[in-house]
């Protein structure tokens, strides 16, 4: 049992548990991407160590990226924290060993980043909960790499539609589209993780990971590695002042909502 700054780590018989565990939200900042990349390489290292659960706290995976801390990041921080979240985000879509994401609530934007990274992903059926990549909607420019691990999921002409969107689906919707793999009451949901991570776990390691690399081949192609084009654009997105603006009123409406 280890506990990083916004991760705790379980390791068990032969799987780990990881579980986001940065307040009560779990938004995602530079630490918690350093934590993760740090974790799944000493995960991907460690023979005993068979296969993950990721997972969150009660009612949260993920409320997605930390807005509030990243609005104050300079330029250079902001780049910084771009690369490293997109290169795990690969990082976490190429680890070869079994990987089951149990999501016990809200898993928006930055949660669905990490949670389509998964083998499978099992969530919790309250209709009250929300999944999906809604960057449209926040301001976020999209990225390549994200839009390639939706349609993975999705389909083309899913992903295609739901990105312009920028739509939030319920977890009986995420289930109908395959973004998610299996609903259930909140008290099954790592119960049932564990159990597909067993039936996962009853393959020969080498074969789960050539099959995987090979299924997942044409998503890894398609991917941009350590920023490009892309990085750029996002980040010239993000200072873009009407959009400093949106986010900043987006921040001051989280401090009232606190406040009332």
């Amino acid at each position: 049992y280890m506990i990083m700054e916004t991760l705790k780590i379980t390791r068990k018989e032969n799987y780990a548990l990881v579980q986001l565990s940065r307040g009560k939200a779990n938004p995602v900042n530079h630490q918690m991407v350093k934590d993760l990349s740090a974790t799944f390489k000493s995960l991907q290292e460690e023979a005993e160590m068979k296969g993950v659960i990721l997972t969150g706290t009660p009612n949260f995976f993920s409320a997605g990226l930390d807005v509030v801390e990243l609005y104050d990041y300079d330029e250079d921080q902001m780049r910084s924290f771009m690369i490293d979240f997109g290169a795990m985000h690969v990082q976490l879509s190429r680890f070869p060993k079994p990987m089951i994401c149990a999501i016990p609530g809200y898993c928006p934007a930055g949660g669905t980043v990490i949670a389509i990274t998964a083998d499978y992903r099992i969530m919790n059926e309250d209709p009250k909960f929300s999944i999906g990549l809604n960057e449209m909607k926040v301001n976020v420019q999209i990225t390549t790499n994200l839009i390639e691990a939706y349609t993975y999921w999705l389909g083309t002409s899913l992903a295609n539609r739901y990105i312009l969107e920028g739509k939030l689906f319920t977890p009986p919707e995420a289930l109908k589209v395959n973004l998610v793999d299996e609903i259930c009451p909140a008290d099954e949901v790592m119960v049932r993780a564990e159990l597909k991570l067993q039936e996962f776990l009853q393959a020969d390691s080498d074969i789960f990971g050539y099959t995987k690399s090979k299924l997942r081949a044409k998503w890894h192609a398609g991917q941009e590695l350590r920023g490009g084009a892309d990085l750029e654009q996002t980040l010239k997105v993000w200072w873009k002042p009407e959009i400093r603006a949106k986010i900043a009123s987006l921040i001051a409406s989280f401090k009232n909502k606190k406040n009332e």
